[in-house]
Order: structure tokens, then C-alpha cells, then sequence
């Protein structure tokens, strides 16, 4: 099992940034890949970025250019940042980890992207 808590959402102007955090803890070793996605209202669940173990990356094809994922092993976190920010990005961020052999899905609170003038 493996615990996610994140941080960094907010209310930002178009064409802003925000960096958002993700520290995981519990049976961290077990962790498969890492991410992001979004949920605005009335709409499904979209990957927006995940970084595996070996590092490979993918991003959503409408963040491409705009956002990037990183990680830092020593304090268990993986990071968000989104540049040139559209009001489209508004959304709730979800906080994923794929963890384990049989790859159990864990997910985070959320947190709440506002972009707006």
C-alpha cells in the first residue's frame, strides 16, 4: 500500500504556472510508475503526465510542451510543473501510483486547478 498526499494547487491566471508536489509513502519500493491525471466536471479521467521506475515519461497529447514531470528519490516525491497555463487546465489533479506485480491502482485526494482571469 502506498500513500500519496499532494500539494501546490491553486488559482492562477492564463498563461501562469504552478508546480505541483506528490510525496509517497509506505511500500514505496513497489512503485511502478508515477503521475498526474485531471478530472474537470463532466468529463472522464485523463493521464496528463507519469514517470516509471526507469524513467521512462509520457505526457497527455494537450499538455505536451507546456508541462513536466520530474521526480526526486531521496525525498519520495514526484512534481508537476505546468507552464503557459490555459483555462482549459482547470481541473481537479489526481496523484497516481501504479504499485506492485498485480499494478493496484492508488490515487491521491486531489487537488483543485483554477485557471482565470
Amino acid at each position: 500500500q502506498v500513500q500519496l498526499v499532494e500539494s501546490g494547487g491553486g488559482l492562477v491566471q492564463p498563461g501562469g504556472s504552478l508546480r505541483l508536489s506528490c510525496a509517497a509513502s509506505g511500500s514505496i519500493f513497489e512503485i511502478n510508475i508515477m503521475g498526474w491525471y485531471r478530472q474537470a466536471p463532466g468529463k472522464v479521467r485523463e493521464l496528463v503526465a507519469s514517470i516509471a521506475s526507469g524513467g521512462n515519461i509520457n505526457y497527455g497529447d494537450s499538455v505536451k510542451g507546456r508541462f513536466t514531470i520530474s521526480r526526486d528519490d531521496a525525498k519520495n516525491t514526484v512534481y508537476l510543473q505546468m507552464d503557459s497555463l490555459k483555462p482549459e487546465d482547470t481541473a481537479v489533479y489526481y496523484c497516481h501510483a501504479q504499485v506492485g506485480r498485480l499494478k493496484f491502482n492508488n490515487w491521491g485526494q486531489g487537488t483543485q486547478v483554477t485557471v482565470s482571469s
